[in-house]
């Protein structure tokens, strides 16, 4: 049985398949080959700001550097072991800041890089520079050391700064600001780095990066741990897809589904005949006879009848003649049910006058009804008729 589609629901669909084509094709024309390169300091990225070539370095030089995809709180025993915190980009949790404390105090060494490094270490004097890592400076020896004296001038893009009156050992700044920092925690050591520059695909070719990069590894001869997690490199498939840009191709697709589940639920779902109003409800004859009487501009009609029906049911309760004067009816509801209501007579004489006004504007004839239909409702007027129709 062939599929018939709605000429409106072919619309949205055939639209929905446009804009989803449309966001790939300028994915792919202004992704290029960069898109598959991430500008993070990652040892996977070969992109400018990666840093594969850094990683390879380590490993051709002898070092026995290895990726860390795993939360920092499963960090193994320090017993010479050096930690690179390459540009990470969130926060740690306390797990995490503990177990790098405990890391440090049993001999670790922890080098952490660019503006969000300083969270994840146990004394943090570090104040984020968002402008001044847009451009690359020149950062000159501020104290004598074995780094320093490998490479007594580094370039980098500060994307921080590390407040001047810190106990730290300043190591470069560039006349204004600290930007390379050092202190011992525990029987381990911090090297804090204002970025990532030195050891990036880019940064690592400008004079000096290279020979303060091997200098910051200090000859170790313990493992080198390339943190790869605070990168989005995790040990399970969907986490990795969480921190990588394939969760915005799966947002497309859902939202295609969505717009598929759209266009063909409308015409399977249950079809629910919609309730209607009985014709001859009291509510519909009220509507209409209001209607009636607001197009033909009479609206001292409405305030007659209901005047009318008010003396009727009044004069019936209190046994009186049916043409009784206004005086005489408000002497009769005073004398026998003792209500006294200066106001009373006056909307009577109101209404008496009122039905014969065929200039009597509607806002003065739903005044008098409301009355009325207030003085009923005090004196009882109709509780006797529901209970009998009831």
């Amino acid at each position: 049985m062939p599929l018939k589609v709605d000429p409106k629901d072919r619309k949205l669909l055939m639209g929905a398949a446009c804009v989803f084509v449309l966001l790939v094709a300028v994915a792919v024309l202004f992704g290029g080959e960069s898109a598959t390169k991430a500008e993070i300091p990652s040892s996977y990225s070969t992109a400018s700001g990666g840093a594969k070539a850094a990683y390879l370095l380590l490993s051709q030089a002898g070092y026995k550097v290895e990726r860390w995809e795993s939360p920092l709180d499963q960090l193994p025993q320090a017993m010479g072991k050096t930690l690179i915190l390459a540009g990470p980009q969130e926060a740690p949790t306390r797990d995490e800041r503990e177990r790098l404390k405990a890391f440090l105090s049993e001999g670790g060494r922890v080098i952490a890089t660019g503006m969000f490094a300083g969270t994840f270490l146990p004394e943090n004097e570090s104040v984020p520079d968002v402008l001044g890592g847009m451009t690359w400076k020149k950062a000159s020896a501020l104290s004598p050391s074995a780094i320093t004296r490998a490479a007594p001038e580094i370039v980098l893009a500060p994307q921080a700064r590390w407040q001047s009156y810190s106990a730290a050992y300043p190591l470069y700044g560039d006349g204004e600001h600290t930007l390379v920092v050092k202190y011992p925690y525990g029987r381990g050591e911090v090297l804090w780095w204002a970025a990532a520059t030195p050891l990036t695909n880019a940064g690592l070719k400008e004079p000096g990066n290279m020979e303060f990069f091997l200098a910051c590894m200090g000859g170790a001869k313990g493992p080198i741990l390339w943190d790869e997690y605070i990168h989005g490199y995790r040990p399970t498939l969907g986490s990795s897809i969480a921190h990588s840009p394939v969760k915005w191709l799966v947002l497309q697709l859902l939202l295609l589904a969505l717009a598929v589940v759209a266009t063909f639920s409308r015409r399977s779902g249950p079809i629910c005949k919609p309730a209607s109003e009985v014709r001859l409800s009291p509510l519909e004859f009220v509507h209409t006879l209001g209607g009636l009487y607001e197009h033909a501009g009479t609206a001292s009609v409405a305030v007659d009848i209901c005047y009318q029906r008010f003396r009727y049911w009044l004069t019936r309760r209190l046994g009186v003649a049916s043409n009784i004067s206004v005086s005489d009816l408000e002497v009769a509801v005073r004398d026998r049910w003792s209500f006294v209501d200066d106001h009373f007579v006056g909307i009577l004489r109101r209404c008496e006058s009122a039905k014969n006004d065929p200039y009597l504007h509607p806002p003065a004839a739903l005044q008098l009804v409301q009355e009325l239909d207030q003085y009923a409702v005090r004196l009882k007027l109709f509780q006797g008729v529901r209970k009998e129709k009831g």
